[in-house]
């Protein structure tokens, strides 16, 4: 119905935005990274967008590229996941690692989004595993091993998101130290910057 929005940001709200289109300020629930990054009061702006209507409401996702509005229409489909779920899991994770996570079967990243338990993730990436595709989502080389698994757990468990840990453990050399003490230093060292 609604494809996309383009408009002035008017206000800034915990989990959402309020644009300006034709004289009209219309919410539009958008991912927290989003929130963090792009956005300020007076600046215009394109969503790509997913309404969703309900017997008592009428809601309105919004993201910065089609990427992520793929992923979201995706993970509406599965089992066990709604509205909330599907946009705290493409706020908690990038494109990218979603994509990494499921293609190397390693549900416990998925599970480290709030909200996720270990057989939601499950249930996700047995879904999601021949749905996601080079066509609409960029791939990241590679797979985590174990020792950095162990790291974004860590490094989510002192506040930070997924995908900050996820940043973190990229720039970590390849030809560091396997040592989970030794790699914890450098990710700190990394996410003080």
């Amino acid at each position: 119905m609604i494809a996309s929005v383009r408009g002035v940001v008017q206000a800034i709200e915990t989990g959402s935005l309020v644009i300006e289109i034709g004289g009209l300020g219309v919410r539009v629930a958008v991912p927290e990274s989003m929130i963090d990054d792009k956005v300020a009061v007076g600046v215009e702006l394109q969503l790509w967008t997913h309404l969703i209507l309900r017997q008592d409401s009428l809601s309105l996702y919004g993201f910065a590229n089609i990427e992520q509005l793929h992923i979201f229409d995706l993970l509406l489909n599965a089992p066990g996941v709604g509205p909330k779920l599907a946009m705290a899991i493409v706020s908690g994770m990038s494109v990218e690692g979603l994509r990494s996570a499921i293609a190397s079967d390693q549900p416990e990243l998925l599970s480290q989004v709030p909200g996720v338990g270990i057989k939601t993730a499950r249930k996700i990436g047995f879904f999601l595993k021949d749905k996601i595709d080079d066509k609409h989502v960029s791939i990241e080389d590679g797979t985590i091993n174990t020792v950095d698994v162990e790291l974004i757990e860590v490094l989510t468990t002192l506040g930070y998101s997924v995908v900050e840990a996820r940043n973190a453990v990229k720039d970590i050399d390849v030809h560091a130290s396997d040592n989970l003490e030794e790699r914890i230093v450098l990710a700190l060292r990394y996410l003080s910057k």
